[in-house]
């Protein structure tokens, strides 16, 4: 999976270099690259923004360079999904992520200042997506959770593909607690079941506290539609 990441700060994504992702472009699964905005410049003081039309506050950043970067970045015969960071998007969730995860090529734009020249979302198709009702000083924090979020989910990125199966919001409904050695700390006990070596009875808990956790913390996720019998069984022993 190739990904090419435009920025005016392309030193805010060192952390891609770390951890799960970091030996995943090492082992090159993914090919991950942080592109600066200003080398598609072509004036000497390498300007992206400028005042916006009609007034106002702030700066807009100029369509310009974001059109040179796409000339530059998309090969020919190659599909690519454009991205822009924006709080005015779709929003960012698990399943989209799932989607971004099966494309071959993404490029993300992050916007900055007042906002992008909307010529480049209506020239250059380029899709807004937001993570969340709420404004950062720029899109870089927004770009790193879009990506993190989709490149796990290519197959070898993480090295166990049954935790990612299992987590929050892989089935559609929060994760069930997770507990490690000692059985008892300060007084808290490790929940009896997971103790026992029974599969199915951990099965049966786990999938338990999936509901009663989306019952309690997130109501909205829990359809009841596509609940199983036994999940309609196991909310009414949880009371």
């Amino acid at each position: 999976m190739r990904i090419d990441i435009v920025t005016i700060f392309p030193e805010a994504f060192a952390a891609l270099d770390v951890s799960i992702i970091g030996r995943a472009r090492e082992r090159g699964l993914l090919d991950i690259q942080v592109r600066d905005l200003r080398d598609y410049t072509t004036d000497r003081h390498r300007q992206v923004d400028d005042m916006p039309y009609g007034g106002g506050p702030g700066m807009v950043m100029k369509p310009e360079p974001f059109f040179a970067a796409i000339d530059a970045l998309r090969a020919p015969g190659v599909p690519s999904r454009l991205l822009l960071t924006s709080p005015q998007g779709r929003r960012f969730d698990q399943r989209v992520a799932e989607e971004l995860a099966r494309e071959p090529h993404l490029i993300v734009l992050c916007g900055r200042y007042e906002g992008v020249d909307d010529r480049v979302v209506t020239g250059l198709g380029a899709e807004e997506i937001s993570i969340g009702d709420f404004v950062l000083t720029g899109g870089e924090l927004a770009a790193m959770v879009i990506v993190d979020a989709a490149v796990r989910l290519v197959e070898g990125v993480v090295g166990d593909q049954g935790s990612v199966a299992a987590e929050s919001f892989a089935g559609g409904l929060l994760d069930y607690p997770h507990y490690t050695r000692p059985a008892e700390f300060r007084g808290h006990r490790v929940p009896d079941v997971l103790l026992t070596g029974h599969h199915e009875q951990i099965r049966r808990w786990r999938r338990r506290e999936q509901l009663r956790r989306t019952l309690e913390r997130r109501p909205d996720l829990l359809s009841l539609d596509l609940l199983t019998e036994e999940d309609r069984a196991l909310l009414r022993d949880n009371g």
